[in-house]
């Protein structure tokens, strides 16, 4: 996978035949304010965005859960071992998100973070979400889509 190292080229993805791509800018005819060209951002670039951020939650979220097993669940303690080579693997897996500036990656992720905790809590642990944490996670997904797909001018 060829990953930009410029954080201006971060969606210069290739086209993908019969794929529109999704314009995230500024209305047109915006009056005599000096408006920057919108972004776009194709379908695959945020499908490989999201794709990169599951399998991110997967290794921190399944590393501290296996750790969290060992040390205070009695499970054998190579569970420990295997949650932190999973913890290592979610570091690197972050890097292969096509931004290049960690600070809106680990913001971003963030969000991501809260959302799979409490799935996986619902899913290994038989946690119930109420509401309020329901509602949390749509402002977290929120928050994520803002950070990640927000219009920018190129300045940044």
């Amino acid at each position: 996978m060829d990953i930009p190292s410029n954080p201006d080229s971060q969606w210069d993805c290739p086209d993908y035949p019969g794929e529109p791509p999704i314009s995230l800018g500024y209305p047109a005819g915006a009056g005599s304010v000096d408006v920057p060209s919108p972004r776009t951002v194709s379908c695959m670039s945020v499908l490989l965005v999201v794709v990169l951020f599951a399998v991110a939650a997967l290794a921190e979220i399944g590393g501290a859960w296996l750790i969290w097993q060992s040390v205070r669940e009695g499970q054998p303690w190579w569970w420990a071992g295997l949650g932190v080579m999973a913890l290592g693997a979610y570091g690197f897996v972050a890097t292969l998100q096509p931004d290049a500036n960690f600070g809106r990656i680990l913001a971003a992720y963030g969000g991501v973070f809260v959302v799979g905790s409490l799935v996986w809590g619902m899913v290994l642990d038989g946690f119930r979400p109420d509401r309020w944490d329901v509602i949390g996670c749509a402002i977290c997904v929120a928050g994520v889509a803002v950070i990640m797909f927000g219009p920018r001018s190129g300045v940044e």
